[in-house]
């Protein structure tokens, strides 16, 4: 049949070339009825494929917005940079783009989504970093924008189309490997209490050791530390618990698990450390970590935000990444010094 063409299409839809372009790139300038009889010749013709005439019955376009934060140097900025490499990457094989922008505030970014927006520029929009009680979510759905959070809420919240990672499930994996490796005391060490990523990543640990163990909510407790997600207070919070007699570790990051690596050091002694993340940091020193998947959280986002439905929820299985270190590996518990 050969390859079609504008003029194909315009002389199937009975309109001028022109007016096939508008309805292609600027939908907007044509009355509805003109514009479904163009998307009925391109979907009969098969000039564009049925991903573009959706767009077109949507009044979208295909490219998608989202914040980058500023520059830190820390585990967060580098699973962002990530992020957004692997949905940008997901975009293109869609045939969809990812426009990139600053603010230096929530407010700011709602402000720049309404205008990309009313310009054309993006019409669908990805958050990150969200926490509970995001003002972000409330604003955006009361103008009526097409988004999607990476991050679930973990306080009640209007209701939105959201993607997370299953923390709980990365962690109780990693639990059950070192008890599947003999160890008995594992320890966690975690953020303090009220950060809703962080309780669920102990979730997994302690539901692990209840179901495998027998463990109670003392012993639990006895085997938890908290402190704030840096590697030198994790140093002083996690050798307590290997004077406490932890045989391994489970942390909720990598910043965490280096810390605690650090605290081993200094009490000389070797024991399994798991992380969380799967940053730079895990690989150069060598202990086993969970990776978010964050190829499949960036095609779920995406998946969302094309959605029809009102809304849409996911949550994406991590991957325990093992790192058989001499010292820091997920070694069986006999052979651990």
């Amino acid at each position: 049949m050969g390859t079609k063409t504008l003029a194909d299409v315009a002389a199937h839809a009975e309109v001028s070339v022109q007016t096939v372009s508008n309805a292609l790139n600027n939908p907007a300038l044509l009355k509805r009825e003109t514009l479904e009889r163009v998307l009925l010749a391109v979907e009969a013709l098969g000039y564009a494929p049925n991903v573009q005439a959706r767009r077109l019955r949507q009044r979208t376009v295909a490219t998608i917005g989202v914040r980058i934060e500023p520059i830190t140097d820390n585990i967060a900025s580098s699973l962002l940079d990530r992020f957004l490499h692997e949905l940008t990457a997901r975009a293109d094989e869609r045939g969809e783009h990812v426009m990139l922008f600053t603010a230096t505030s929530g407010e700011e970014e709602v402000r720049k989504i309404g205008e990309l927006a009313r310009q054309r520029a993006a019409d669908r929009f990805v958050l990150t970093s969200t926490h509970a009680g995001d003002p972000r979510i409330a604003a955006l759905l009361a103008s009526d924008m097409r988004f999607v959070a990476f991050g679930r809420p973990w306080s009640p919240a209007p209701t939105h189309s959201w993607v997370d990672v299953d923390g709980a499930a990365g962690v109780g994996e990693a639990t059950e490997a070192l008890i599947d490796a003999g160890h008995r005391r594992i320890g966690f060490l975690g953020w303090p209490r009220g950060s809703g990523s962080g309780d669920d990543r102990r979730l997994g640990w302690a539901r692990a050791l209840r179901q495998r163990l027998g463990f109670d909510e003392a012993m639990l407790e006895t085997l938890t530390a908290r402190c704030e997600d840096r590697p030198d207070e994790a140093v002083a919070t996690a050798q307590r618990l290997i004077q406490l007699g932890a045989d391994s570790l489970v942390c909720a990051s990598d910043s965490l698990a280096a810390g605690a690596i650090g605290a081993a050091m200094q009490l000389g002694c070797s024991l399994p450390v798991i992380g969380f993340d799967n940053t730079s940091l895990a690989a150069g020193i060598g202990f086993s970590s969970i990776d978010q998947s964050l190829g499949d959280v960036a095609s779920a986002a995406l998946t969302a935000i094309d959605d029809d439905a009102p809304f849409s929820t996911s949550i994406v299985r991590p991957q325990l990444v093992r790192r058989d270190h001499p010292r820091w590996g997920i070694a069986p518990a006999a052979s651990t010094p």
